[in-house]
């Protein structure tokens, strides 16, 4: 049976973690109350034996239970008249807020503990109070300004739909008096049928009748008393409200950006209650907007429940702990006042999650109540025994074809200096690119365990649907599939070369291998994880337009494994010159490292991941006008200048280029090292109780972090090789280049797992466990 303690640990909210009841140190008051109680048991009972047993102690002792059974009997039962504790609750002046607060009733043999364990008790007892208090009227707030801004959003729905028939009928009533305006008299043309005039006036009545609720709600119509004032010259209605849709598109952003400009350098304003236009575009991502934020309102209410009904388990558990080891019956005063306490008490959570429950299946899932539990309450994937069965599986045949890799290999001396370069300078990228990908998976997969481990909720930070995210054991079975099919394709490859096969047919193994991967990432069926699949593509195409897209955390946070896979982009580019340029067929390989074009897009490629990193931060500073971004915009500029210094210095070795690699890699990795230890990892704090690092951790043992920081120093500083030239003959240069890019691969997921203790840490802090979702509804008039 598992101990309640693990079972808090295990289903508590990490981010409200200091806000539960602190069931261990509790444990610790119990325990200290037990220990204080064996002792004096222990000396009453060295006393009594000093004068020797007697044939009466026996009797002594069924006399001693007999009493003891007869006192539980009729505390029992007169529990009303004589209890041991007194629970009193009193409001304080300044706000409703109540303290409770224990008084003992009769004398306890470890009086002292007994009654500091009370104390601790009514500190947690009040502190979940406050805390469910303050939660509770926050998404009270919430649900509140949500009611508004839906019934706005039905409001300007119904006007637009009013809009769209009365544009309809005018444009069928106009082509009916065309056509009779023939064969009528005058006064007959502009009669009109009164049926559409009762129509019309109808429509008119209910649409001021909107206007009227829309201004009750803080939204104003330009001259609402008139039908006519609530359309522009276009037909369009016009009201003094904003629609806050966020720039998260190129064409939002465009958009938002011009019409900054605009403003700025003519120097006009908008005028003071002209509005924005309300069209079908706007309303259907202001109800998105809407949507999301009623699902984020709903899974705040849920972890609220949850906060409820741990905390109570809690206290139950405690004092029966409590009740065992004092051999007396105070938990069922306490429990009493315990649920008496607002957090118990308490039922607008529950009124409030059926109200949203309601809502959103009325308004989003047109009446399906099982339709808006898909989004309200998502199923989380169960683990399957089958996935861990085929990483196993995998692994072995890797293993195992790796072997038969290396004998082959041997065996046809492809690594030999004096045979089969070709081989090193054509075939071997395009493995390389496979082997690095699949080491930062299997990494990746490190990361995802031991954040699941140590309880950082990814999930959140990231943003990831629990439904479909990838767990770790999805991760390992991709990167063995990967590498198992990777090593069995090199070892084909050489079968082939051994076999006597077309040397130009067989160097085309690598290439479909490539493109079979590559069809397989964006193959539109739902098979082998495609909602991963299809996020990874949309985390491209943020980053490739990252200053045009609205920057996530998890866009940069991918950018940033960008940064350290240059290596693997360059073996792209040579290997998409081999296969474009038609040199498989020639096994002239030269042909592209000559080529001034290949040169050139080599600096190209060097600088996008840190081009792409950098924009990033400058739209963060848009978004934020946080300096911090700029300054982190710093550090990836001069990563882009040192990469630029140490491309020439490998096409002309002279002692200034030589000066000018050693002065801009010393800067950029001094930049690199105080971002990654103060900004990203939040250590190097000399006023913290943990020297040197940070006040929470995660990791028990200190030491870990120390050898992190020394781990990180050491392979920031690999770019020394780059200047030494520690390279013998072509084989060693491509395999040594090999060694380094892993190590950075490994040295980035080693980052990660900091990197996303720090913000998981910096969310517990601010008590931060639901994203709070943009509204799209406000005054014009709160622009500031």
């Amino acid at each position: 049976m598992v101990k309640f303690s693990k079972e808090l640990e295990a289903q508590l909210i990490p981010e409200w973690k200091e806000a539960f009841v602190n069931y261990w140190q509790l444990k610790k008051h119990v325990k200290k109350i037990k220990l204080s109680r064996t002792n004096k048991q222990s000396a009453s009972a060295e006393f009594t034996h000093d004068f020797g047993r007697s044939i009466l102690d026996p009797i002594r002792f069924i006399a001693l239970k007999v009493a003891s059974t007869t006192k539980h009997f009729f505390t029992s039962s007169n529990n009303n008249t004589d209890e041991i504790i007194q629970v009193r609750s009193k409001s304080m002046d300044s706000d409703e807020e109540v303290l409770f607060q224990t008084e003992l009733l009769q004398l306890f043999s470890e009086e002292d503990e007994v009654r500091l364990f009370f104390e601790r008790l009514d500190e947690e007892l009040n502190n979940v109070n406050q805390f469910y208090k303050t939660k509770e009227s926050e998404f009270l707030e919430r649900g509140e300004i949500l009611n508004k801004q839906l019934q706005i959003l039905l409001d300007l729905k119904q006007i637009v739909g009013d809009r769209q028939r009365r544009r309809k009928s005018n444009a069928g009533g106009l082509l009916h008096r065309s056509s009779a305006s023939f064969s009528s008299t005058n006064s007959d043309s502009f009669s009109e049928n009164p049926a559409e005039l009762n129509d019309s006036s109808t429509e008119m009545s209910q649409t001021d009748e909107v206007i009227t609720a829309l201004e009750r709600n803080g939204v104003n119509f330009m001259n609402s008393a008139s039908s006519r004032a609530m359309m522009t010259k276009k037909g369009k209605p016009k009201v003094a409200m904003r629609i806050d849709i966020p720039a998260t598109t190129p064409a939002r952003t465009i958009f938002a950006v011009t019409s900054m400009l605009w403003e700025d350098l003519v120097n006009h304003p908008k005028k003071e209650g002209s509005g924005d236009f309300i069209n079908r575009k706007k309303i259907q991502c202001a109800e998105k907007m809407i949507r999301s934020a009623f699902v984020e309102l709903y899974r705040g209410l849920g972890l609220l429940k949850t906060y409820s009904s741990l905390n109570m388990v809690a206290f139950t558990k405690i004092l029966k702990k409590f009740d065992k080891v004092s051999n007396q019956q105070a938990s069922a005063s306490y429990l009493k006042a315990v649920k008496r306490s607002h957090f118990i008490s308490s039922d607008k959570v529950v009124r409030l999650m059926d109200e949203v429950e309601s809502i959103f299946t009325k308004h989003f899932a047109n009446n399906d109540r099982k339709k808006a539990m898909k989004f309200l309450r998502p199923q989380q994937q169960k683990n399957s025994h089958m996935v861990t069965f085929f990483v196993g599986l995998f692994t072995g045949s890797f293993v195992s074809l790796f072997s038969v890799y290396i004998i082959l290999a041997h065996l046809s001396g492809i690594f030999s200096p004096s045979k089969e370069i070709a081989y090193m300078e054509t075939v071997y990228p395009v493995f390389s690119v496979f082997a690095l990908l699949s080491l930062h998976l299997f990494l990746y997969g490190c990361n995802l365990f031991m954040w699941k481990a140590t309880r950082i909720n990814y999930h959140f930070i990231f943003e990831f649907a629990p439904s479909t995210a990838l767990k770790y054991r999805d991760a390992f079975l991709i990167c063995t599939t990967f590498m198992t099919s990777v090593v069995g394709a090199m070892v084909i490859h050489l079968l082939l070369r051994a076999g006597r096969f077309s040397p130009s047919h067989v160097d085309t193994i690598p290439g479909i291998l490539l493109l079979i991967f590559i069809a397989l990432l964006v193959c539109p069926f739902d098979i082998f994880y495609r909602p991963t699949r299809y996020c990874f593509l949309r985390i491209i195409r943020n980053i490739i337009c990252s200053p045009l897209y609205k920057v996530l955390m998890v866009d940069f946070f991918m950018a940033d494994q960008l940064t350290s896979q240059i290596p693997l982009l360059r073996h792209l580019e040579s290997t998409a010159c081999y296969f474009l340029a038609g040199s498989f067929k020639t096994h002239e390989y030269a042909t592209c490292k000559n080529g001034k074009l290949y040169r050139q897009l080599a600096y190209v490629i060097s600088f996008l991941p840190y081009y792409w990193r950098a924009m990033q931060c400058a739209r963060r500073w848009f978004d934020e006008s946080d300096l911090n971004h700029l300054a982190n915009m710093g550090k990836y500029v001069s990563a882009m200048v040192a990469a630029g210094a140490r491309l020439t210095y490998a096409t002309q070795s002279n002692h200034l280029w030589f000066s000018v690699v050693l002065v801009t890699s010393v800067v950029a990795t001094v930049y690199q090292l105080y971002w990654d230890f103060v900004k990203d990892w939040g250590l190097l704090n000399p006023n913290s109780r943990n020297p040197w690092l940070r006040d929470d951790l995660i990791l028990k043992n200190k030491s870990i972090y120390y050898l992190s920081i020394a781990l990180n120093v050491v392979l920031r500083v690999a770019w020394i090789e780059s200047i030494m030239r520690f390279r013998i003959n072509p084989v060693e240069t491509h395999l040594l280049d090999f060694f380094l890019a892993s190590l950075e691969v490994i040295r980035r997921g080693h980052w990660n797992f900091y990197r996303l203790e720090n913000e998981h840490l910096n969310n517990v802090g601010k008590f931060r466990a639901v994203k709070t979702v943009p509204l799209p509804f406000r005054d014009a008039d709160s622009d500031g």
